[in-house]
């Protein structure tokens, strides 16, 4: 509406004369490569197989359905974009010895091309293989009924990663969740980036990442569920728990069940440490905020955007409490060795609330724990 959509004809609007010098301008151009970058999630990073050496690799392959799609990273909702970069074409910027191979025909490898991929990946030093979805198994009108990969890919991709010379890099293109244990504990998948559909720069983005250019920070949006998680009824919306039927809850609030990520997971080549700072004691705080400060330390070798996700849980996930629950989330960017400290505001009303039996927001006495990373600081209500 703020737009102008029910002013009349758009084109005699104000925004109706913006024209694609302006749309493709360089500046919306960087934002495009830094959404991507910052996006990306890190799921597996076995030995630290990631970032590879700019001067030392000496040969990679390409493999996969989306390694030169251009489509497939838009994903729906998308117009055209301005200058679409793809995997392959992001990879080419950084490794002269390159080779690509599609693996199959389509996402869905019908037709698998497994004995020509296989000799591909055999003749390179590393091999990325960049697989997923796409709009032909997810979007508007097209619900998925599981949650793995099509079963010729999954085969495609155990075969490659055994055949290749050193742990291989899987580059997940889905806009949901997808249950890759196969790959998460496959020691000749060394690690695993998911991009979503991460758009026009998805593929120089990657790259970028891939060779060590940007450091990954992304986390992930939502609880990735294991397949056995689709014999839930769809229309079953309840939200909390029920052990006596089995039934494992929804969200990351009250999912109970066996996960394959959960939500906010995101590793980085950086390691970082937490550490709260003593909150200032009989003050008064206006309109009831509490501040919450968190120092932060970036102990790896590489300058990183580091997402901080504040989360209270109480001591015992009992009477339909939450299992834990996010408060505040910022980010913050460190150089190697540089720690800050960030602040976050807890409102006990609003944040160690919960609602009773008859829908009222109480306090319950006793001890909350914030939580960030793997540091926790206890927090006493006594009423």
């Amino acid at each position: 509406m703020r737009l102008g959509l029910f002013n009349g004809n758009p084109v005699n609007q104000s925004f109706g004369k913006i024209n694609s010098d302006q749309v493709c301008s360089q500046k919306h151009q960087n934002l495009a490569l830094e959404t991507a970058c910052n996006s990306i999630v890190l799921l597996k990073n076995t030995d630290k197989l990631l970032p590879f050496s700019k001067v030392k690799t000496t040969s990679l392959a390409v493999i996969g359905p989306n390694a030169n799609s251009a489509r497939t990273l838009l994903g729906n909702y998308a117009g055209p974009p301005c200058k679409t970069v793809t995997p392959l074409q992001g990879l080419k910027n950084y490794v002269k010895d390159i080779s690509y191979h599609p693996g199959c025909n389509a996402v869905n490898c019908s037709y698998p091309l497994t004995d020509q991929a296989v000799k591909v990946a055999k003749g390179a030093e590393y091999v990325v293989l960049v697989m997923g979805l796409d709009q032909t198994q997810e979007r508007e009108e097209l619900d998925r009924v599981d949650l793995v990969l099509p079963s010729k890919q999954q085969n495609l991709i155990s075969t490659l990663a055994r055949a290749a010379k050193n742990p291989v890099v899987l580059v997940l293109l889905s806009g949901g969740p997808v249950d890759i244990t196969f790959a998460k504990y496959d020691k000749h998948i060394g690690s695993i980036l998911w991009a979503g559909y991460p758009g026009e720069a998805g593929g120089q983005a990657l790259a970028e990442i891939i060779f060590g250019d940007h450091n990954p920070g992304g986390r992930l949006p939502l609880t990735w569920y294991p397949q056995s998680y689709v014999k839930i009824p769809m229309t079953d919306m309840r939200m909390r728990s029920d052990p006596s039927s089995g039934y494992p809850g929804r969200t990351y609030r009250f999912y109970q069940g066996p996960k394959v990520f959960e939500f906010g997971y995101g590793l980085s080549y950086s390691n970082y440490s937490y550490e709260f700072l003593p909150v200032a004691q009989n003050k008064v705080y206006l309109n009831n905020q509490i501040p919450i400060t968190v120092r932060a330390q970036n102990h790896g070798e590489l300058a990183g955007k580091h997402p901080l996700l504040l989360f209270v849980r109480r001591e015992k996930a009992t009477n339909g409490r939450p299992v834990k629950q996010l408060i505040g989330f910022q980010s913050v960017i460190l150089s190697a060795g540089e720690r800050a400290d960030v602040e976050f505001e807890l409102s006990p009303c609003k944040h160690l609330s919960i609602a009773d039996e008859e829908g009222l927001m109480v306090i319950e006495e006793g001890s909350h724990f914030l939580t960030i990373g793997e540091k926790e600081s206890e927090i006493t209500v006594i009423i």
